[in-house]
């Protein structure tokens, strides 16, 4: 898939579910507990369900008791882009995918070593590919 500057609403639309759509272009999220991934062991590769770039490693996913799938750091350190989010009355850290801008979750100062970072991410904004494939 190409990057979001390339493609417009009703292409995205076409290319994902509804709840694909809200989550990575509406910055939605997802009920806890509920989304892919969020309880997933296998080892693998995470990558953006809008784009295909590769995001996160299961090596870095740990269990936050967040019910959301949690990274304490993204495979490379160019592949998520962060923005400011002031939504809903608080100040966050909006994770996005650097390729093509699409939602993936928020990033929070409560993790484990080595970052101290809590990449607390959408499963519906993720792909993922075990590694046994």
């Amino acid at each position: 898939m190409s990057d979001k500057t390339e493609k417009s609403d009703a292409d995205w639309k076409a290319e994902l579910t509804p709840e694909q759509y809200h989550v990575t272009r509406e910055q939605g999220t997802e009920r806890p507990f509920t989304g892919p991934w969020w309880d997933e062991k296998r080892a693998g590769a995470y990558s953006c369900i809008c784009c295909g770039a590769p995001l996160f490693r299961s090596e870095t996913k740990y269990e936050s008791g967040s019910g959301w799938p949690s990274f304490y750091a993204p495979a490379d350190a160019d592949a998520v882009g962060i923005t400011e989010d002031r939504s809903h009355g608080m100040v966050r850290t909006e994770a996005h995918c650097a390729k093509c801008k699409a939602h993936l979750g928020h990033i929070f100062p409560d993790g484990p070593a080595p970052t101290g970072l809590r990449f607390c991410m959408n499963g519906t904004s993720l792909d993922f590919k075990p590694d046994d494939e």
